[in-house]
């Protein structure tokens, strides 16, 4: 496969770039095969739907369309690295986090396919849906075993959309025994229910497969500097305000030999900090970031100072982010991902 000329910018000159002037394909991808996982994993359930996928600007599946939506920065090497560069993280980097979100989303595309919304039953089981999709914000309850969970931030709890979708994506899971999994969770009898309802529908064609044109909802026509910026905004959310008491009784030590501002110890410390946070409360890098950015400006107004060799300060300093950020996710604030 030829090498597009973009692939050799630098970032500013990438960011010049019009997402739809790349020439991204989904044939030859690397993730072209774990498309293909996808729709072997839908025979093997007797499911004959395999619904399409296009590249799009985010993970999704537009309101009563089955098709189903990929980002274009996992397309290619030359754009994970921008993604990363720009908010941290990639999300659906990996095989089996893709797998993950793929199931999540081949879900709404089944459910607008075959409209299974509008059965009696589904609403039962998950609740009305409605036309105004999944909130902005909502308040899970984490231990509920009244919904499956699968993706980050009990997103099951957010929309019965979601509930069903997260329910479907276990459902598909292969070698995953879920009766077994969720013994003893109300949980179960949804999965029950996707069960039976997919048995169904085994070897059936859709009933609701309306003409569309992939590039009408991709949102690819815009540069690589306007996409980010947009997402940067949209993920830089105001975290609830941190108290100058709480740097002081972190950061206690007197100027003097063997020590070191707090704002050097957070600065050198950073990405191990970004990493243990982000892997205790699955909040997304670019956010946490954001608030390290804000505590190491504070604790360099506030001229506060850490021994520099103190073997506990990370342990300290990580719960206590850890706490600020949680804090954050149960005021309800949550913000939506997919």
């Amino acid at each position: 496969m030829e090498t597009p000329d973009w692939v050799s910018l630098t970032d500013e000159q990438l960011l010049e770039r019009r997402i739809s002037s790349l020439g991204l394909k989904l044939e030859g991808a690397g993730i072209e095969p774990l498309i293909k996982q996808l729709y072997d994993e839908l025979a093997a359930k007797g499911l004959t739907f395999q619904p399409p996928v296009h590249i799009g600007d985010e993970w999704f599946v537009p309101v009563d369309l089955p098709s189903i939506f990929v980002p274009f920065f996992l397309v290619h090497n030359r754009l994970r690295g921008l993604e990363r560069s720009m908010m941290l993280e990639v999300e659906g980097e990996t095989p089996e986090w893709f797998m993950k979100l793929i199931r999540h989303e081949t879900a709404h595309a089944y459910a607008h396919a075959y409209q299974l919304h509008r059965k009696k039953k589904w609403q039962r089981i998950f609740g009305k849906t409605s036309r105004e999709g999944t909130p902005m914000t909502y308040r899970p309850r984490p231990f509920s075993r009244s919904y499956v969970t699968h993706l980050e931030d009990w997103y099951a709890q957010s929309h019965p959309d979601e509930d069903f979708a997260e329910t479907f994506a276990v459902w598909l899971t292969p070698n995953l025994d879920w009766r077994k999994e969720y013994t003893g969770w109300r949980a179960l009898r949804k999965l029950e229910y996707v069960d039976e309802l997919m048995r169904s529908l085994a070897g059936k064609p859709p009933t609701h497969m309306p003409n569309y044109r992939a590039a009408d909802y991709n949102g690819l026509n815009v540069k690589l500097k306007t996409y980010y910026a947009r997402k940067r905004k949209m993920y830089a959310d105001t975290y609830p305000d941190f108290y100058d008491v709480d740097l002081r009784q972190l950061f206690t030590a007197q100027p003097g030999p063997g020590r070191i501002y707090a704002s050097s110890y957070l600065r050198r410390s950073r990405r191990r900090l970004l990493n243990a946070v982000s892997q205790w409360t699955n909040e997304k890098k670019f956010r946490v970031n954001k608030l390290l950015s804000r505590l190491i400006e504070r604790a360099d107004q506030l001229d506060l100072h850490v021994l520099n060799d103190d073997p506990q300060q990370d342990f300290r300093v990580t719960s206590y982010i850890t706490t600020l950020v949680m804090n954050y996710l149960h005021t309800g604030k949550f913000k939506r991902t997919k």
